[in-house]
């Protein structure tokens, strides 16, 4: 039944992501008119030239720049949030370290929250703020992703678009329509969607009790479809309010892998060759199930220490372990985030999986946009590998991949082991740092450097006992948030730029075929083992010296 279940649930996110994909290609090359009409107008309005094409420094510039405003706009949203209005609980200002760092998680569609949202936002803050970045920031990584796709695949010299274009189109007819839908269902489902003030009520124990509330159902549905994960709630999906029943539960679930899934197909439609499209899409499809079954297996199988039956601890019992599983491969392999159960308490070898989803770069579906990108860092790798062993100067799409493809490539992956291994050492060594960790010996250690890998992965999920809000890690992560995003960003984009203005050489017999089951083996390995060779001396110090503390009867 667990097997029927599963497949039934790929296969609908499969056609969910084909069909919108469809929708996609058109709004991205202005396809249907009216839709066009809209843009133009907007655009025009705000002094953009739609049709003006930008080069990859510009696009890069351009995603920057407005980045940085998002940031500012929202930092000062956060520290003055005491003096404006919609604040019926009359929450006060955010601490300077603490507004730095949600205002870069939010602008950088990672959403680590090292606060709790109910107690320490107002409406204001969540509407204005944080619901406001979800959607933009999530429009950005949509159309960095589409400004990539169109180096890889366009004719010679035809440019990566425009970013504000790119940008206004993935926010007006992708995002918000499917918001939209998704928080009018959510409303439905339970959760809450007003601004009036929390509940004071007493206890069936004679308790006085504050239920806080608010304009929850619109932030929840954009934080899923924009692979953001930032909760209304302090325990995010956890939160009966946020997630009230299974219905609400899957369709949150496919929400946060549906527009990553939909973007393997864009790829693939816009190449001219939807073989190339299906070939990531298998890449990404086979890595989540193999680690959607480790996760499964050892939460299923639960904690001999505990008692027979599942691993429920920190679980919700309205969810099990099945859909706990689902929901906490789904998210790390998605860059989202967001949680219906507390990863602290998977079992050890479950939470390495985890891990390991973000340390290689969140590239199994990912973030909107980010996901696909960053797979195709992996891509020129792996064709760069397979042309020194033939001896061929390696192709990708008909293009060559070149000393300068393959340095920035390069430059963009050593984002991910700089922001884990280096950043993370420090936080293990400053005793101002060690105080956030709460649990002794290695599992205290893959508090950190789960940490330090969702950080850096741009994903925002953390193990419960961190204390993420000391003003060393606030900071720290901040930092590490900006150089997870842009250093894949940057890079990403001047590969892009340097492929499209490079003539498309049509394949012949010696070309290396980049559609079929021996890349897509190739493509596995690659990611699989830069991952290995780069994070598994620290995985050996965190969850798997805790698997093999455990098998002996040690605990921590």
């Amino acid at each position: 039944m667990t097997f029927v279940s599963y497949a039934l649930y790929f296969a609908t996110l499969t056609a969910l992501g084909l069909g919108l994909a469809v929708w996609m290609r058109a709004v991205f090359e202005a396809r249907i008119p009216a839709l066009a009409a809209i843009d133009r107008v907007v655009l025009r309005s705000a002094g953009v030239d739609p049709d003006r094409q930008m080069g990859w420094t510009a696009y890069a510039m351009a995603v920057l720049v407005f980045n940085l405003a998002g940031f500012v706009l929202l930092y000062a949203l956060l520290r003055l949030q005491g003096y404006l209005p919609l604040n019926p609980d009359g929450i006060g200002a955010m601490s300077p370290d603490l507004a730095f760092n949600t205002a870069i998680s939010f602008v950088t569609n990672t959403n680590w929250q090292a606060y709790s949202g109910e107690a320490q936002l107002s409406y204001l803050s969540q509407m204005a703020g944080l619901t406001v970045q979800n959607f933009v920031s999530a429009a950005s990584g949509m159309a960095v992703g589409v400004a990539v796709i169109r180096g890889f695949t366009g004719a010679k010299d035809s440019g990566l678009g425009n970013f504000w274009a790119d940008m206004t189109r993935a926010t007006l007819w992708i995002l918000l329509p499917l918001s939209i839908v998704l928080a009018l269902f959510l409303a439905q489902q339970g959760v809450p969607q007003t601004l009036l003030g929390a509940v004071h009520t007493t206890g069936v124990e004679g308790a006085q009790q504050i239920i806080p509330r608010g304009p929850a159902a619109a932030q929840i549905a954009i934080k899923q479809l924009g692979t953001n994960g930032g909760g209304f709630f302090g325990v995010n999906s956890a939160h009966p309010f946020e997630n009230p029943t299974v219905a609400s539960d899957l369709a949150q679930c496919l929400s946060i892998l549906l527009i990553p899934v939909a973007f393997c197909f864009l790829f693939g439609a816009m190449a001219r060759d939807r073989r190339q499209g299906w070939a990531i899409f298998a890449t990404m499809g086979i890595l989540l199930l193999a680690g959607l079954a480790v996760v499964h297996f050892y939460e299923a199988a639960g904690n001999p220490s505990l008692g027979l039956g599942a691993n429920m601890e920190g679980k919700e019992a309205r969810f099990g372990a099945m859909l706990s599983s689902l929901w906490a491969a789904s998210t790390t392999a998605a860059s989202n985030g967001s949680v219906n159960a507390m990863h602290d308490s998977f079992m050890p070898l479950s939470g390495m999986v985890l891990m390991v989803f973000m340390q290689i770069g969140e590239v199994i579906f990912g973030g909107v946009g980010s996901g696909l990108y960053g797979m195709l860092l992996y891509c020129i790798i792996a064709v760069f590998l397979a042309g020194l062993m033939v001896g061929r100067t390696p192709e990708y799409l008909g293009r060559k991949i070149e000393a300068r493809e393959v340095t920035l490539a390069v430059v963009a992956f050593l984002s991910m082991p700089v922001g884990i291994l280096v950043v993370g050492a420090l936080a293990v060594t400053m005793p101002s740092a060690v105080a956030a960790i709460q649990d002794p010996g290695p599992h205290g250690f893959s508090e950190v450097l789960y940490a330090y890998s969702s950080a850096t992965g741009n994903n925002g999920s953390a193990f419960g006992g961190f204390g993420a809000a000391l003003p060393w890690h606030t900071t720290a992560i901040g930092l590490v948030m900006i150089l997870g995003r842009y250093a894949m960003i940057v890079p990403l984009l001047a590969i892009a730029g340097s492929l499209s203005r490079k003539t498309r050489a049509e394949a012949t017999a010696g070309t290396f075929p980049t559609h079929g089951p021996l890349f897509v083996t190739l493509l596995i390995l690659t990611v699989l083992i830069l991952g290995a060779l780069t994070f598994f001396p620290v995985l050996a110090l965190g969850p798997i010296a805790e698997e093999t503390a455990r098998a002996v009867g040690q605990s921590f």
